[in-house]
C-alpha cells in the first residue's frame, strides 16, 4: 500500500509537470493578443510611407482603400516620433514607417488568430477567447501565407456567386497564384467551401454565421496573425 501511495504520488508531481508547459504556452498565447490591435487613421487627406524613419518614401496613401473603405492602419512598432504600420502597399512582413504628428491613433479589444495546422480560427478580445470556428486554407500548391496582416476592407455582397456574403479584406498578397488565375494577389477572408480542409489558393473560408460575426464585430485595422 506504501509503494502503491508513492507511485500515484510520483504520477501526480509527474502529471503536473507535463501540464506545465501547456499551461505556460496558453498563457503566453493570451499575453499576446491582451492588448488587442492599434490603429493608425489619417488626419490628413494623403500620408506618405517612408521605408525607415526619414528615409525614402515608398508610397503614399489616401483616407480611402482601393476598394472604398476608411483606411486604418493597423500599427506594429515605434521609433521616437515615427510609428511602423503594416501595408498592403508593400509585401508580407515589409513594414512603412509614418510620421506620427500625421496620423490619429486608437485601441481597440480584437485580435483574429489563424492556426493552419489545426485550420481553426479565434477571436481574441483582451487576450480572452470569445469565438473560434473551423476554416478552409490554401492547398499544398497554394498555401496560405503565414505572418501579421490586418483587415483593411469590409465587403457585403462581393461578387457573392464565389465570395458568399462577405469578405474581409487583409493586407497580405499571395505569391503562389496558378497561372491561370485571374482575381489578383490579395488575400481575404470569405465564403466557400471545404471548410476544415487545405483546398483554396490562399485565401482562408469561412462560414456564413462567422464571416457575419466578424464583420458585425472585427474593427478595420484589426490585427490578423496566421501560423503554421
Amino acid at each position: 500500500m506504501r509503494r502503491s501511495s508513492r507511485l500515484l504520488a510520483a504520477c501526480a508531481v509527474a502529471a503536473t509537470v507535463l501540464a506545465a508547459p501547456a499551461v505556460n504556452a496558453a498563457t503566453a498565447t493570451a499575453t499576446l493578443y491582451s492588448k488587442g490591435s492599434q490603429v493608425a487613421h489619417l488626419k490628413r487627406s494623403s500620408l506618405t510611407l517612408h521605408s525607415a524613419p526619414g528615409s525614402r518614401v515608398v508610397a503614399r496613401i489616401g483616407t480611402r482603400t482601393s476598394f472604398g473603405s476608411p483606411t486604418r492602419l493597423s500599427v506594429v512598432g515605434s521609433r521616437g516620433s515615427w510609428v511602423s504600420v503594416i501595408t498592403t502597399e508593400l509585401p508580407n512582413g515589409v513594414h512603412a514607417y509614418v510620421q506620427r504628428a500625421r496620423i490619429g491613433l486608437s485601441r481597440h479589444a480584437y485580435t483574429l488568430e489563424i492556426d493552419l495546422s489545426r485550420r481553426v480560427a479565434t477571436v481574441w478580445r483582451w487576450g480572452d477567447q470569445v469565438r473560434r470556428f473551423r476554416v478552409a486554407i490554401g492547398a499544398a500548391g497554394t498555401p496560405t501565407p503565414v505572418g501579421v496582416f490586418s483587415i483593411t476592407d469590409k465587403l457585403r455582397d462581393f461578387m457573392p456567386s464565389a465570395y458568399g456574403c462577405c469578405v474581409l479584406a487583409l493586407s497580405g498578397h499571395q505569391p503562389n497564384l496558378p497561372s491561370t488565375w485571374t482575381g489578383g494577389d490579395r488575400l481575404a477572408i470569405h465564403g466557400g467551401g471545404g471548410i476544415g480542409s487545405a483546398v483554396s489558393t490562399g485565401c482562408p473560408h469561412a462560414r456564413t454565421a462567422d464571416l457575419l460575426y466578424m464583420m458585425r464585430v472585427l474593427p478595420l485595422g484589426t490585427r490578423v496573425v496566421i501560423h503554421p
